[in-house]
């Protein structure tokens, strides 16, 4: 990279036997890259001699650049410097609406203070160093989270972030120097964002998403303390792997349509539950199934650690396997009564309570990974050259960015509201008034990321349905955006609950 280059000079290397280019005024030679080239020689050859940055970011992302440029980069033009920004592991995007208002220079914000933007700051470079690598490996080949990163992220307090604000985290010092105490579901929010930036949707629920929705029922419900203690140091250490299993074939967003049965033993002590869950996330992998089942007067949650009569299968969905989505069979499987989270026959409110906060981590990360579109098309529309223009150029594009973009800030907008009340508000408070908004808020978020896929599809074209790429990105949105539509509620459940909640209380005097 100390050597420098006339563009003469370069223009004289312009055969197979030798051929070099210029990209961003660096100078790299081709030559033995031409077979290897994965779009072919011919496109190579093409550019040989010239300067091919016009060329080159009219079809690549800038990281392709970067993956080659240690082997095939041999100098830079001389007196001239690159002009394309590298990023760093914590780096914020200076692409326009890229970030979220309160990460932009210039603007504030009312609900963040300096410990959200140290753990920003330090999440940001976590999911960079550690987790985006591995998410795109497991997402291509389909296999399970490492427990090398399980590790990597209980060492450093990421596994017990995720479940939120409470007392697991009271004494921990977390990322940026957080205190555990502090931490609230501003911080929530961001652990959430920035780990979605990863682009492995599949990866992204293999991430301990079960344990996400399931070891805070434990936390909040279970009134076995021993074993809530030893759970939650199993889980939250990384040595065991729980899930949520609620959802069956004949019960979905129905929950009172539960047929999973728990019966009694004679002597009191035990259930013996039958059944089946069905599209389980982590439950190939898990070891403790949070399960709902019917019991004699009603329906009962039940923590079964996976043993004798426990049968997982895998199913295969539209995003990768890497997320563990099972079917859980449940054959005479014997549980001790002290396993009960909440009161027996009352189980349902444990479920809905606990769907508060997995609606809202659902949100957060749909709503960014919106935004990475959005970011991703305003990079796109600014290098394509098409009939002599940039995309940027067509008002056409620019209406659907506007569009695009007016979804991605409202939603946000919204979205940090929510969590600003959640903030002030108990648990209790949270499932009396929050169930509606925040159901009305996750179906809004997923019904307008239809329309950003859609939008953002049209604009890249053929590469926006190609899963490698520049298109990549909006590929996986367009592919897997109807997962946050449809888990945890679907869009018209949770627009209905909305609703009802609204009107439950509705003032006579107003009639």
């Amino acid at each position: 990279m100390s050597q420098t280059f006339t563009r003469e000079e370069v223009s004289q290397h312009n055969t197979e036997d030798s051929l070099w280019c210029i990209i961003d005024h660096r100078v790299y030679d081709l030559t033995d890259f031409l077979d290897a080239h994965p779009g072919g020689s011919v496109v190579l050859t093409q550019i040989a001699g010239k300067d091919a940055t016009t060329d080159f970011y009219n079809l690549h992302r800038h990281e392709i650049i970067t993956k080659y440029r240690p082997t095939l980069c041999i100098g830079t033009i001389a007196n001239e410097t690159p002009e394309v920004l590298e990023p760093t592991p914590t780096s914020l995007s200076p692409v326009p609406y890229a970030e979220p208002l309160w990460l932009r220079p210039g603007f504030s914000s009312p609900y963040y203070n300096e410990s959200h933007r140290k753990l920003q700051v330090a999440v940001r470079e976590f999911t960079n160093l550690y987790v985006k690598a591995e998410a795109q490996a497991k997402e291509k080949d389909g296999t399970y989270i490492s427990q090398e990163l399980i590790d990597k992220m209980a060492e450093t307090n990421v596994l017990a972030m995720k479940l939120g604000p409470g007392k697991h985290l009271h004494g921990l010092t977390l990322l940026g120097g957080v205190k555990g105490e502090e931490f609230d579901y501003l911080h929530d929010l961001i652990v959430a964002q920035e780990m979605v930036r990863a682009n492995a949707r599949g990866f992204q629920d293999g991430n301990m998403a079960g344990m996400m929705i399931s070891l805070t029922a434990v936390q909040q419900w279970l009134h076995n303390e021993p074993l809530r203690k030893q759970v939650t140091e199993e889980v939250l250490s990384g040595k065991k792997k729980m899930v949520l299993a609620v959802t069956e074939a004949f019960a979905g967003s129905d929950v009172a349509g539960l047929r999973t049965t728990a019966v009694k033993t004679p002597d009191g002590k035990h259930y013996i539950v039958n059944g089946t869950k069905k599209w389980i996330t982590n439950g190939t992998f898990a070891d403790y199934f949070v399960t709902a089942c019917r019991t004699e007067k009603g329906f009962s949650v039940l923590l079964i650690p996976r043993g004798e009569g426990i049968e997982t299968t895998q199913i295969k969905t539209s995003y990768s396997t890497a997320a563990g989505t099972a079917f859980v069979e449940y054959n005479n499987v014997k549980v001790p009564v002290e396993n009960l989270l909440g009161e027996e026959h009352k189980g349902f409110i444990v479920v809905m309570s606990n769907f508060n906060h997995e609606r809202f981590m659902m949100v957060c990360a749909v709503a960014r990974a919106a935004r990475m579109v959005v970011e991703e098309c305003l990079k796109w529309c600014n290098q394509r050259i098409v009939f002599g223009k940039k995309l940027i150029e067509q008002p056409v594009i620019r209406q659907k960015l506007a569009r695009m973009i007016s979804i991605v800030e409202s939603n946000q907008s919204w979205l940090e509201s929510i969590a600003y009340q959640m903030c002030n508000m108990t648990y209790a408070e949270q499932s009396k008034h929050l169930g509606g908004p925040i159901g009305l808020l996750k179906s809004h978020v997923t019904r307008t990321s239809g329309e950003v896929a859609s939008e953002a599809t049209n604009i890249f074209g053929g590469r926006g349905i190609t899963q490698s790429g520049m298109g990549s990105v909006i590929e996986m949105f367009h592919r897997t955006y109807k997962f946050d539509a449809i888990l945890g509620g679907t869009e018209e459940i949770l627009a209905d609950l909305g609703v009802r909640q609204a009107v439950k209380n509705f003032p006579k005097a107003m009639l």
